[in-house]
């Protein structure tokens, strides 16, 4: 599958108004596309083992989204089958007092990724780029007044690219990930949640107040994604609607990564070899 087209590095400006949600790809039905889903995480099986036997470089996977764009279900549908010892989950929500006693980047810092392991964050620093600048957040934190200045998000931008240059130079990937819901479809996904009392525990009242700014939220995707995306980092803008469509082009782009890494498994010297063949010799006669 050709995920070039959902690839934003800088190469090319992305536009909110200009993208399609509704995509489904080249299947002609959701079986096509769980089929070759479930045939990508059996090689993202086996590349994983290698990433931690390796131990050489880690994997950071962002995840951004709208409510009920499904980042959940990709974490679900997408990482099954992969060795729990070497990916681990981490969601932000609401910084508490201690994180907010810190710069905007120290919560994720502090969980980023270790050689041979995947990271992957539900929401991320990019809420700092956005959910606050959507409402303004900034303004009420203990902040001093100097750094509360009219260019803070762009200032914020030029942090994060440093982040994320810093990451990459000393052996981690980052891989951004944009689920792009449209709002009929969210709309849809919110009502399920109030009619299902499974869901129940699902919603928020910050639902309603950030579909409430909409526009504006897409507005703040737009300029961080188009401030953000780099030829070491891209972002991958997913259409949304289609869940389905969503889980296997994800998967596609995090097998196509890790193989890009081109992890190995490590090789052993020859004296190795043979203390190894010694071994058995022992083991057998046990």
């Amino acid at each position: 599958m050709d995920i070039k087209k959902y690839r934003y590095d800088s190469e090319r400006t992305f536009k909110t108004r200009e993208f399609e949600p509704k995509q489904s790809g080249p299947f002609e039905n959701r079986e096509e596309a769980d089929s070759l889903r479930e045939s990508l995480i059996l090689d993202m099986q086996s590349l994983q083992d290698k990433l931690m036997a390796q131990n050489q470089e880690g994997l950071l996977i962002i995840l951004q989204a709208m409510d009920a764009a499904g980042k959940d279900g990709i974490i679900k549908y997408v990482m099954t089958g992969i060795n729990p010892a070497g990916v681990s989950v981490h969601n932000f929500k609401a910084p508490t007092p201690e994180e907010l006693d810190h710069d905007y980047l120290w919560r994720c810092m502090k969980v980023a990724p270790e050689r041979g392991r995947i990271a992957i964050f539900n929401r991320s620093y990019y809420e700092d780029v956005i959910a606050v600048k959507v409402h303004n957040y900034h303004l009420s934190v203990n902040l001093p007044e100097r750094c509360k200045t009219e260019d803070i998000f762009e200032k914020r931008y030029e942090q994060i690219r440093d982040y994320e240059k810093h990451l990459y130079h000393n052996g981690f990937r980052v891989l951004k990930i944009f689920l792009n819901i449209s709002k009929e479809e969210q709309k849809k996904q919110l009502l399920q949640r109030i009619d299902d009392p499974s869901k129940h525990w699902k919603f928020s009242d910050s639902d309603i107040t950030d579909r409430a700014a909409w526009d504006k939220f897409m507005q703040a995707y737009e300029d961080a994604i188009n401030a953000t995306a780099t030829e070491k980092a891209p972002w991958y803008v997913i259409p949304g609607d289609n869940k389905w469509f969503a889980r296997v082009l994800v998967a596609s782009i995090i097998n196509e990564t890790l193989e890009e890494m081109k992890p190995e498994y490590p090789t052993v010297t020859q004296e190795r070899v043979k203390k190894l063949q010694e071994f058995r010799t022992i083991l057998e006669k046990d």
